[in-house]
């Protein structure tokens, strides 16, 4: 079984940054895709940013030139750098991530998710 942890969710106000992290255990034989996700109260889930061992695959429009995704493939660790936030980006944030195990083959996990506030 995989399971993905988040950390650095919050209160922030306006203009500030936060760095979220995800980190994935398990046994893990390779992770091919890691990405955040956000859901704000009333709306559906919406993809942020993914990417793979070594590139981006997309980020958002609404957050492209603020976020930056970034992964450390060595500890199977995912990040998200939010800068400029707006309380427009006030939502849970989940971490996913889909590759191959060493008892099950493929996965697909998700993990509990961070909330981040953006409020003055």
């Amino acid at each position: 079984q995989v399971q993905l942890v988040e950390s650095g969710g919050g209160l922030v106000q306006p203009g500030g940054s936060l760095r979220l992290s995800c980190a994935a255990s398990g046994r893990i034989l390779s992770i091919s895709v890691m990405g955040w996700y956000r859901q704000a109260p009333g709306k559906q889930r919406e993809l942020v940013a993914t990417i793979t061992g070594g590139r981006i695959i997309n980020t958002a429009d609404s957050v492209k030139e603020r976020f930056t995704i970034s992964r450390d493939n060595a500890k199977n660790t995912v990040y998200l750098q939010m800068n400029s936030l707006k309380p427009e980006d006030t939502a849970v944030y989940y971490c996913n991530g889909v590759g191959r195990t060493s008892v099950s083959g493929t996965f697909n996990a998700w993990g509990q998710g961070t909330l981040v506030t953006v409020s003055s």
